[in-house]
């Protein structure tokens, strides 16, 4: 096997660990996230479904490669990665948007939700982990996708940072408040990732047409 093999198949070992650890923390972060009426919590675990459609899509493109496909189809499945991520993301920030203005107008506010707390202590420490494992495999096999889903990863572990900021000060001094401004802070996470990823998108097809 050559070495950009072996490194193909370690990044399609990563995004399965990726694929699966998303799909428990999607789950775990919206149930929480609805049962404590906590808006920050249930948009990370948003975040979450939008990074498991990411890494599906990407793992058919490491598929490809691996398979011997040609350097046509791997562009496209990035491209097709980076667009239907970018649009998820943007429209994920609408909504924190809405629903984080709704809230703080009504004075709706979070109950505590210990399950959500120990979901962000354990993503923000796996999380950069796992970016850094992404972004050095990319390089190595010449994926911008794989390394953007390292990028993806890392502001995972933003968000994990601010929510657990968020459930803290809720569980702690019950300010009604912070969890809808938390939310809001998430909205410059969700749209930088969104942006990069439609931004390299039509990068990669200003590349095709040349």
């Amino acid at each position: 096997m050559t070495p950009l093999k072996d490194s193909v198949r370690k990044g399609i070992q990563i995004e399965w660990i990726s694929v699966i650890w998303m799909i428990v923390e999607a789950a775990v972060g919206v149930l929480a996230g609805l049962l404590a009426h906590s808006l920050a919590l249930t948009a990370f675990g948003l975040d979450s479904v939008i990074e498991v459609i990411s890494g599906i899509v990407l793992l058919w493109r490491l598929y490809v490669e691996l398979n011997g496909g040609s350097k046509e189809r791997v562009e496209r499945a990035e491209r097709r990665a980076s667009a239907i991520v970018g649009g998820l993301l943007l429209l994920l920030a609408v909504y924190i948007l809405i629903a984080s203005l709704f809230k703080l107008f009504h004075h709706q506010s979070a109950d505590t939700s210990w399950l959500g707390l120990g979901l962000a202590v354990v993503s923000a420490i796996w999380m950069p982990i796992l970016s850094k494992s992404k972004v050095r495999i990319g390089a190595q096999i010449g994926s911008a996708a794989l390394r953007a889903d390292g990028g993806c990863s890392m502001v995972c572990a933003y968000m994990a940072w601010v929510l657990l900021g968020g459930v803290a000060l809720t569980a702690l001094f019950g300010w009604w408040w912070i969890d809808s401004i938390a939310a809001l802070g998430l909205i410059y996470f969700v749209v930088s990732e969104g942006w990069e990823a439609i931004q390299e998108a039509r990068g990669i097809e200003d590349d095709d047409d040349d």
